[in-house]
Formats: C-alpha cells, sequence, structure tokens
C-alpha cells in the first residue's frame, strides 16, 4: 500500500513489483485486483511527482525574482 511520504523511487520499485507479481499471472483473482488498483494509485503518485518535476525545470527565475518560462536560445545571448 502507498505511503503518505514515500519518494519516487521508493513508488517506483513498489509499482514494478507488482506488475512482476501480475506478470506471473499466479495470483488469486482478489489479491490481482488489490494489486492492480495500489498500481494504479502508485501509477498517478509517480506521474504527478514527474509532471511537478517538469513544471519546475521548465521555469527559470528572472532578475526580479520572478518565475518565467524557459526559452533556450540555441547559443544566441
Amino acid at each position: 500500500m502507498m505511503k503518505k511520504q514515500q519518494s519516487f523511487a521508493e513508488a517506483m520499485s513498489e509499482l514494478e513489483e507488482i506488475v512482476r507479481k501480475l506478470e506471473q499471472g499466479d495470483v488469486p483473482l482478489e489479491e490481482a485486483i488489490d494489486l492492480y488498483k495500489n498500481g494504479m494509485e502508485l501509477s498517478h503518485f509517480c506521474h504527478e511527482k514527474l509532471q511537478s518535476a517538469e513544471k519546475q525545470l521548465i521555469s527559470i527565475v528572472n532578475d526580479q525574482g520572478e518565475k518565467q518560462p524557459f526559452e533556450p536560445t540555441n547559443g544566441e545571448e
């Protein structure tokens, strides 16, 4: 089950373990359903973390301390 303060790496590791178990195919149906639900929660958690990181990486702080979108200059100044 997903923990509230779980890191991205921990969530990915747990998600990989769930996928491994489900791919084996020898999990009882009830357990497979629970694993699937937990996997979906972990997937959503990881997706949100990645989106948050992407938003942080694509913005920069200007001289006034305000965030603005990053626009690469392709080497031009």
